[in-house]
C-alpha cells in the first residue's frame, strides 16, 4: 500500500513537472493580470501613485460618460454590420473558389494573400486608398461618374471605411469554408439534382447543413474580434496632429480604442480596468446567446 502511494505521488509530481511551464505561464500572464484588473477596477490608479479604493465609482462613471457610449455604439455598429458581411462574403467566395475553373489555385492564393499582410501595413495602405484627394477608391468611383466621399474626414463614412478595411482580410475565413465544402458528399448534390432542386435549393438543403457548424465557430470568433477591434480604426483615425485620434466626429472611436486612451493617454488605469471587465461580460453574454441560438440553425452530421 505504501509503495503504491509512493508511486502515485511520484507520477503526480512528474506530471506537474511536465505541466509546470504552462501552469507558471498561466499564473503569471493570465490568472494574475485578470485578478489584478478586477481589483484595480474598484480603485483610482494612475501608475505613479498607489491605488486608492473608490468602490463602484468607475462603473457608475460610465453611465454619464458620453465618450463611453459613443465608443460602445461604434463598436456595436461595426459588429452588427461587419460580422454578417464577413460571413456572407466568405461563403460566397468559397463557393466561387470551389468551381472547377482554370487557374483555380492562383485565385485561391490571391484571395488568401491579404490575410498574411501585417495589419499595420494594411492600415497605412488603406489610408492611402481611401484618401479623398488621390486615393484609388475615389478614383475608380470617378470613372463610374460617382463623386467619392471623404472616407477619413466625414463622420458618416468613418465606420464604413473601417468595415471595408476589415472585409479585405476575409480570405482566411474563405479558405476555412472552402475546406468545409470538401466534406459535402457529392452523392447528395447528385440526388438533389435528380429531384429537380435548383442551385438555391441545393445550397439550402445540402450545402448549408454542412457549413452550419463552421459558421457557428466563425460567427463567435468574428464577433469577438469586432468587439475588440483596435488596430484598424486606430490606424485610420491617426492624424498628423494627434497620434491617438478618434476619427471625424469620433466616428472611429471604438471600445478598445477608448479603453486604450483611458489607460495610456489619460492614465486612468482603474477606469480602463472597469471598462475591460464590462467588455468581458458583454462578450461572454453575446457568446452565450449565439451558442444557445445555435440549437435552431446548426446541423451536425451525427444527429
Amino acid at each position: 500500500m505504501l509503495r503504491h502511494m509512493t508511486t502515485r505521488r511520484r507520477q503526480v509530481l512528474t506530471g506537474l513537472a511536465f505541466a509546470s511551464p504552462f501552469l507558471i505561464g498561466f499564473a503569471v500572464f493570465i490568472a494574475y493580470p485578470v485578478a489584478a484588473s478586477g481589483y484595480y477596477s474598484f480603485t483610482d490608479l494612475n501608475l505613479f501613485q498607489p491605488p486608492t479604493w473608490v468602490g463602484w465609482s468607475n462603473y457608475a462613471h460610465m453611465a454619464g460618460d458620453e465618450d463611453f457610449w459613443k465608443a460602445l455604439w461604434n463598436t456595436v455598429y461595426l459588429t452588427a454590420v461587419g460580422v454578417p458581411l464577413s460571413i456572407i462574403i466568405s461563403i460566397a467566395g468559397a463557393l466561387m473558389l470551389n468551381l472547377p475553373v482554370r487557374g483555380q489555385p492562383l485565385f485561391r492564393a490571391l484571395v488568401y494573400l491579404p490575410s498574411i499582410v501585417p495589419v499595420v501595413v494594411g492600415g497605412y495602405l488603406w489610408r492611402w486608398l481611401l484618401n479623398a484627394q488621390y486615393g484609388f477608391v475615389n478614383y475608380f468611383l470617378s470613372l463610374l461618374g460617382i463623386d467619392g466621399p471623404g472616407w477619413l474626414v466625414e463622420p458618416q463614412w468613418g465606420k464604413p471605411a473601417i468595415v471595408m478595411m476589415t472585409l479585405w482580410t476575409v480570405g482566411g475565413t474563405t479558405i476555412i469554408y472552402l475546406a468545409a465544402l470538401k466534406d459535402v458528399p457529392r452523392e447528395l448534390y447528385e440526388a438533389a439534382a435528380l429531384d429537380g432542386a435548383g442551385p438555391i435549393a441545393r445550397f439550402r438543403y445540402v450545402t448549408w447543413p454542412t457549413l452550419s457548424p463552421v459558421t457557428l465557430f466563425q460567427v463567435i470568433v468574428t464577433t469577438i474580434a469586432y468587439l475588440q477591434i483596435f488596430t484598424q480604426p486606430y490606424l485610420l483615425a491617426q492624424t498628423r496632429l494627434n497620434n491617438v485620434g478618434s476619427g471625424p466626429g469620433k466616428s472611429m472611436l471604438t471600445y478598445a480604442m477608448y479603453l486604450f486612451q483611458n489607460a495610456f493617454s489619460f492614465l486612468k488605469m482603474g477606469y480602463a480596468s472597469a471598462m475591460a471587465w464590462i467588455l468581458f461580460l458583454v462578450t461572454l453574454a453575446i457568446t452565450l446567446v449565439i451558442l444557445l441560438s445555435s440549437r435552431r440553425w446548426v446541423h451536425y452530421v451525427n444527429r
